[in-house]
């Protein structure tokens, strides 16, 4: 167990013994104290309340590993799990606040914790409450800033395939679209539950015109976070189509050389197959050249006129040029 306690609103940082945290949780009015578990409980691990003399506000759930998104208000403290995004990876800061002092727990070491700190000597906010926005705030970047890199990795995948298309590109796509549902799952729960406890809490009329802001601004920042995961979710789908297009219009070009192909040798197909009939007059009458080339190509030519005039005269010849001829007619307009 990693302890850092942060003298507010100086912003100054102690590593120290979860003892003395927990004298100076009892004993001080404005204190961050940010406790780091190993990644995975160890037999024997005693809950992080009792260890900070927290047991009787109920925290059994806080720093307990595996628990579910969480945001609840409890008379004059509030306590939540907060989703965060760690590269790839899906993490959760466990918070507890008072009026006096701000607890956060966590398994594993957290950018958007160290962010925090980091930022506490600059913002140097006025109590608890303001610290647990900015927490709240560095949360929804992680989630917004991860969702506009894989925004931009699917554009430019997708400028790739226009350029020169390869299976890799699909499994990386394949990747980035598990990432955009990774992040709406994640957040929305989150969202949700944050969205029904400030409403809940902004509705009970004793909230201060500066939290209130804080909320208001938080609420925004949420709605922007989950507008960005949308859009990477939208342009994953838009690029599949993208490949399924290019996919697609290859085939087509292979099937039309084919029919070129096929058109080619479909002359010579009808003289082997006409001229290897066994008919009596085939055999005896097909003796001079002239009569060959007069049946090999005069019987194709008929019929190549026969054609001609059944699609002039169903117009259907006419139909497929102002067809071929109908986006010219409307690039002149």
């Amino acid at each position: 167990m990693i302890v850092s306690v942060v003298s507010m609103p100086e912003g100054v940082v102690a590593s120290a013994p979860v003892s003395e945290a927990r004298e100076r949780l009892a004993a001080s009015h404005f204190l961050l104290v940010d406790i780091g578990l190993p990644k995975e409980t160890s037999p024997g691990e005693r809950p992080v309340s009792d260890e900070l003399g927290l047991e009787a506000e109920g925290l059994t759930w806080l720093g307990r590993e595996g628990e579910s998104v969480r945001a609840e208000y409890l008379g004059d403290r509030a306590g939540f799990v907060v989703p965060v995004i760690e590269g790839s990876r899906l993490g959760h800061v466990h918070v507890f606040v008072t009026e006096r002092h701000l607890v956060t727990v966590h398994r594993g070491p957290i950018g958007v914790i160290e962010s925090l700190i980091a930022q506490l000597p600059h913002e140097r906010p006025s109590d608890a409450v303001a610290t647990l926005f900015l927490l709240l705030e560095e949360a929804l970047e992680s989630f917004h800033r991860s969702a506009v890199q894989a925004l931009l990795e699917v554009e430019d995948l997708e400028d790739e395939m226009f350029q020169q298309r390869n299976p890799q590109q699909v499994h990386r796509l394949s990747l980035l679209r598990r990432h955009a549902a990774l992040l709406h799952h994640a957040l929305l729960p989150y969202a949700e539950a944050a969205d029904e406890t400030l409403a809940r809490r902004m509705m009970s009329g004793s909230v201060r015109e500066e939290r209130q802001r804080l909320t208001r601004e938080y609420q925004r920042n949420m709605r922007l976070a989950l507008t960005s995961i949308e859009s990477l979710q939208d342009a994953a789908r838009r690029a599949f189509a993208s490949y399924s297009s290019l996919v697609s219009g290859e085939q087509n070009g292979v099937i039309n050389r084919l029919a070129i192909v096929s058109t080619i040798f479909l002359p010579l197909t009808f003289l082997t197959g006409f001229f290897g009939m066994n008919f009596s007059y085939m055999t005896n009458e097909l003796e001079s050249r002239s009569v060959f080339w007069l049946l090999a190509v005069g019987l194709q030519t008929v019929v190549l006129f026969i054609a001609l005039f059944v699609l002039h005269r169903s117009r259907l010849w006419r139909r497929l040029r102002d067809d071929n001829g109908a986006p010219d007619a409307a690039d002149e307009r």
